[in-house]
């Protein structure tokens, strides 16, 4: 049994002339001799009678990018100074001095750096940086509007160098002064993982990166000494990244010698099947996996996987369809070239890239008795799964938000600009309380009866107000019959209706930023998780993913 393992790597880029030299010399075709004898012609023509003088990178560049063009979406040319960012996001770690941030507007109308984590540990913890600071200063230059990039640049670098920033602290008028020692700082792919009751574990993971397999390896373990008899696995949002770690996470939750993945393509080294090996610490429990229209690549691989297999209830939405290997090519310049050089396919044989035409719903059932032989394919329990434009889970969920005024806050950002301000006038209250008490803070804490009203006024202020929910579709009425337009009194009594309604959601959502701000972004997901609809569904869909498990069986210890 042949067992090739593939990775989907970053990327790379080389100088026009060099590349061009180099194909010309190891070309074995006239065709292609030709093409780039006439590819090196235009370049030199370019060069020596253009009107104004051409950088040759910026020529080289421009060259690689239509080259680049007319192949699919995702096969690019990554300048270099792109080429870095990628690679620690693939590596799993930087150098820096550990913080996330947004740029909230200042008091002279443009944009502060706000601090809205630190990660635990780190050269900004370290330090005496909190969530909630606001970064005025960088080595004694004012550091309002600047640009994320100036940001970037000016916060991180080589560890062991330092660099002195002053801070505007809530609740305190004099302003903080700090110096941060950069570090190696980790970029973690499991971003919360945590027990749902007695029973059920939850991960959600954000992309696949050299880190990923041993970070869901640790954190299956911490929960099954919590008590883990059941798993829910949300990669919503996750756009992919290395297929190895895909291919190992894979294994976690399959027996040996299942099918992960394989590969196609015209040349040998990138094709390939993968199969579990018998290492898996997670093989029986049931799993339920949770997608969306952001789950691509290598998520879809893992997905795929364990729904051919029936060893996972899929829920959510309809994924990306994203059925590409790519590799990278890193180029002498520092720049980069990614490009497809397989597709995949999952254990039934589903190639699962989106042909590029519109899809149904992404939250609506398909008709399978009218899709394609071809596109049918068949689970190991024989259940009809379908090929082309992402993984149509088992239970579809609309994830959209109902209430109108709930919407409409949430699409201006007013949620979280509130509970900013809210948590800036009551951080010293909220720490002393609630510091190092997450599991408390999350079944506890409550916001007082006067936060939504001050809220309903902030949207008010800021220009959202209620209007009726739409009503359902009803035959069409003449003109004649038209309804009678409402009386301020009626409009007022529906305002007040809709925003009642939406009272309990909202106010979930401000906890989940004052979460955020107190312990980190897996607080954020875990108060949200209460009232997700996906999570929801998920969590009424046990009978289903226990009968699945029991189709696997049991180890001999």
């Amino acid at each position: 049994m042949k067992r090739t393992t593939f990775t989907i790597a970053g990327l790379g880029l080389v100088l026009l002339g060099a590349l061009a030299g180099q194909w010309f010399h190891g070309s074995t075709s006239e065709t292609d001799r030709e093409a780039f004898r006439t590819l090196q012609s235009a370049y030199e023509v370019i060069r020596d009678s253009y009107v104004e003088p051409v950088p040759p990178g910026s020529l080289a560049a421009s060259s690689l990018r239509g080259m680049t063009e007319t192949l699919d979406p995702f096969s690019v040319y990554i300048p270099g100074g792109r080429m870095k960012q990628i690679e620690e996001s693939f590596s799993g770690s930087f150098e820096g001095i550990g913080i996330s941030y947004e740029l909230i507007e200042g008091p002279t109308q443009t944009d502060t750096i706000a601090v809205t984590t630190v990660l635990p540990g780190g050269p900004s913890a370290e330090a005496g940086l909190r969530a909630g600071d606001r970064i005025v200063r960088v080595a004694g230059e004012p550091a309002i509007g600047w640009s994320h990039q100036k940001i970037r640049r000016r916060l991180k670098g080589p560890q062991g160098s330092s660099v002195s920033v002053t801070l505007r602290r809530p609740g305190r008028t004099a302003p903080l002064e700090r110096t941060i020692t950069r570090d190696t700082v980790p970029l973690e792919t499991v971003d919360a993982a945590y027990m749902m009751g007695d029973r059920t574990g939850y991960i959600r993971l954000n992309r696949f990166a050299r880190t990923t397999h041993r970070e869901v390896t640790s954190a299956l373990r911490s929960l099954e000494d919590d008590g883990m008899t059941r798993l829910i696995f949300d990669l919503r949002g996750n756009a992919g990244g290395l297929m190895s770690m895909a291919e190992k996470v894979a294994d976690e939750f399959l027996v040996e010698g299942q099918l992960i993945v394989r590969a196609r393509s015209r040349h040998e080294q990138y094709g390939g099947a993968r199969y579990a090996s018998d290492d898996g610490r997670f093989q029986e429990a049931p799993v339920i996996v949770l997608v969306d229209e952001h789950s691509a690549s290598a998520s879809e691989i893992v997905a795929g996987a364990l729904q051919d297999h029936d060893r996972a209830v899929i829920v959510g939405r309809r994924t990306f369809g994203k059925g590409l290997v790519q590799r990278q090519y890193d180029l002498s310049d520092g720049s980069g070239l990614r490009l497809t050089v397989a597709r995949f396919y999952t254990p039934s044989g589903r190639l699962l890239q989106r042909d590029g035409k519109s899809r149904d719903s992404l939250s609506t059932p398909v008709d399978t008795a009218n899709v394609p032989d071809s596109l049918r394919h068949r689970t190991d329990a024989g259940r009809v799964v379908l090929g082309e434009g992402g993984i149509v889970p088992d239970r579809l969920v609309a994830d959209s938000i109902e209430n109108s005024y709930r919407r409409a806050v949430t699409r201006q950002g007013l949620v979280r600009d509130f509970a900013r301000r809210w948590a800036d006038t009551h951080t010293d209250t909220l720490r002393r309380r609630w510091e190092h008490r997450p599991d408390a803070f999350a079944a506890d804490f409550a916001l007082p009866s006067t936060a939504y009203p001050a809220f309903v006024r902030y949207a008010a202020e800021n220009g959202v107000r209620p209007g009726p929910e739409p009503a359902p579709v009803a035959a069409a009425a003449s003109s004649s019959q038209a309804a009678r337009p409402a009386s301020r009194r009626e409009a007022e009594a529906v305002e007040s209706e809709v925003v009642t309604a939406a009272r309990s959601a909202i106010e979930t959502d401000i906890k989940s930023y004052v979460g955020q701000r107190l312990f980190g972004t897996s607080m954020l997901i875990r108060v949200r998780n209460r009232i997700d609809p996906v999570v929801r569904s998920a969590r009424q869909s046990w009978d289903l993913a226990q009968k699945w498990a029991a189709r696997y069986p049991i180890r001999d210890e």
